[in-house]
């Protein structure tokens, strides 16, 4: 049985739109999660290793405070959509839509004041808790009122998100929880020791910009071959490969498959990744430069953490023998992640 609680962790300041922010545990015997209503936030993940010891294995911080600032979306939910749109462009029924501009020349995570950054409605459920808001028609550039919740549950050890949206306008829509995970412990310098597999057989090249270029390519002889486990630092070196921000492109069909698999042979962490999404996005914390301070002051320097974000294609909206990822009204949007922690 999951304990659930909660408790406030802060208050927003007037200009990032003040109100309450709470805190919920989540608490199995081998899993306790920490969820700000702040973007959906998961603050801290605690997994046992081998041992029995637990150690936090998500980046963040310990106030609200730095998560009010700028960083680089530590477990957030992002959205409207996640990941890049190139040029913040596209067009729907002849009518073209403008984002903002918050990576280079496009729109990254659903733009300047995405998902991540506004406060969720909670709600306690069964083993978990359920956020709700309203994303209004216009914001962010975006058509249509959204009406979005995320489910987080915790069963064991096996923490299951889920995200559902309905929509009055024709939009595009790809959710993601952006977690940067560690498995030797938050604070570790590198992610080289850990094993990453990707059960994914092609994925994205992409443009200086991180844009898709449109090729759907295969992995095999290459570097993004991962679907036999690979120990990453050896393998960013044979490659010469500077870390990876990639979409990996996921077998087709809605049920529930395992993607992905991490491990760090010294503790014995293994983090598996199910999911009912097309794409899954892996990304080895490039952009990290030891200038954030997180838990415990922690620095975060390069290739300290590694995301699997399970969502749609990178802008598919611009292309349209991606997988769609337009919600229609009348239509819902829902898909769940699991992810599934476990040591030996």
């Amino acid at each position: 049985m999951t304990e659930v609680t909660r408790e406030a962790f802060g208050h927003l300041p007037r200009e990032e739109g003040g109100g309450t922010v709470e805190k919920f545990v989540l608490k199995s015997d081998s899993v306790k999660v920490e969820i700000l209503s702040l973007g959906c936030i998961v603050a801290a993940l605690e997994t046992k290793g081998r041992d029995g010891a637990f150690a936090d294995v998500v980046l963040g911080f310990d106030s609200l405070e730095g998560y009010t600032k700028k960083h680089p979306f530590f477990g957030a939910v992002v959205g409207r959509v996640a990941n890049r749109i190139a040029k913040g462009r596209f067009t729907l029924d002849g009518q073209e839509y403008q984002l903002a501009l918050n990576n280079g020349p496009n729109s990254l995570h659903g733009g300047a004041r995405g998902f991540d950054k506004v406060l969720w409605s909670p709600e306690v459920v069964p083993n978990g808790v359920r956020f709700f808001r309203l994303s209004p028609d216009g914001e962010e550039g975006y058509p249509g009122d959204l009406k979005v919740w995320v489910t987080y549950t915790l069963s064991g050890g096996e923490l299951a998100i889920n995200y559902r949206a309905q929509t009055s306008k024709m939009t595009p829509i790809s959710l993601t929880n952006h977690a940067y995970f560690n498995l030797a412990g938050q604070g570790s310098q590198d992610i080289y020791d850990h094993e990453i597999s990707i059960e994914a057989d092609s994925y994205l090249p992409v443009d200086d910009t991180k844009i898709p270029t449109g090729e759907v390519a295969a992995v095999q002889g290459t570097g993004f071959d991962l679907r036999a486990p690979v120990e990453l630092g050896k393998h960013l070196q044979r490659f010469h490969l500077d870390g990876f921000d990639h979409n990996f492109c996921l077998k087709p069909g809605r049920a529930q498959r395992l993607v992905a698999r991490a491990r760090h042979p010294p503790t014995g962490r293994t983090l598996e990744v199910h999911t009912t999404q097309p794409g899954l996005q892996f990304y080895t914390g490039n952009n990290l430069d030891g200038s954030l301070r997180g838990k415990g002051s922690a620095r975060y320097p390069k290739h300290s953490a590694f995301c699997l974000e399970t969502q749609s294609w990178p802008d598919a909206v611009n292309k349209p023998h991606f997988p769609n990822t337009l919600l229609r009204p009348g239509e819902e949007y829902d898909h769940t992640t699991w992810l599934v922690f476990s040591a030996a």
